[in-house]
């Protein structure tokens, strides 16, 4: 009888995908898990493969270090951000796309109980500090390049690329603001407040531009 193999290796293959994304996750929710309840340094990498179920060796093929558990966690701010500013509508002005695809990411990541938790817990582990200051640069390119295939001048890059700049600076200003609002505080107008400050500081510096001799 002939082999279906294009049919076969389809159905293994998304198997085969599935059953490593559930493992990753798994190993990412039990170390973020432990990580706040006995601190990050104190937990160990056999901390983390016992509570997940899993060999030291299948924690490696998936994070090269405790660290890169964080990063991995970080990263999906991003990843919202970055679905977002696709999401937005065609005729939608630069500054619409930007702003609802901000107040889109930070409202699904503040819907995770465990967000601000692990926010402070980055802050306050020194370890933790220097690398969160990657995330940053990170971000600014993805957000760039996701305002930049949504436009069809070639010549947008560079302008296109320190708005990125400028609002990634933004939300790192905004996010060390944040953790010392009051806790009733409204995200949204939080945001919106942020984002009034950026576009009243670009705004006057274009108009100093046009000032200049």
């Amino acid at each position: 009888m002939a082999k279906k193999p294009d049919v076969d290796s389809a159905v293994k293959e998304g198997r085969r995908e599935r059953k490593r994304r559930q493992t990753r996750e798994r190993i990412e929710a039990a170390a973020l898990k432990l990580f706040l309840e006995r601190g990050f340094d104190a937990t160990t990498i056999e901390d983390i493969t016992e509570a997940a179920d899993v060999s030291k060796r299948s924690f490696f093929d998936y994070f090269p270090s405790k660290e890169e558990v964080v990063a991995a966690w970080q990263d999906g701010f991003a990843r919202e951000l970055i679905a977002a500013v696709a999401a937005q509508p065609e005729d939608a002005s630069i500054v619409e796309v930007i702003e609802a695809a901000v107040n889109s990411a930070l409202q699904t990541a503040i819907a995770d109980p465990q967000s601000l938790a692990l926010v402070a817990l980055i802050r306050n582990t020194p370890t933790l500090q220097a690398r969160d200051q990657l995330k940053y640069a990170k971000l600014e390119r993805k957000l760039a390049d996701a305002l930049f295939a949504r436009s069809d001048n070639q010549e947008e890059r560079l302008r296109l690329g320190m708005l990125a700049a400028a609002v990634v600076a933004m939300l790192r200003i905004g996010g060390e603001r944040w953790t010392q609002s009051p806790q009733n505080a409204s995200l949204e107008q939080f945001a919106r407040t942020m984002f009034d400050e950026l576009w009243a500081a670009l705004a006057d510096l274009g108009e100093q531009v046009q000032r200049r001799p």
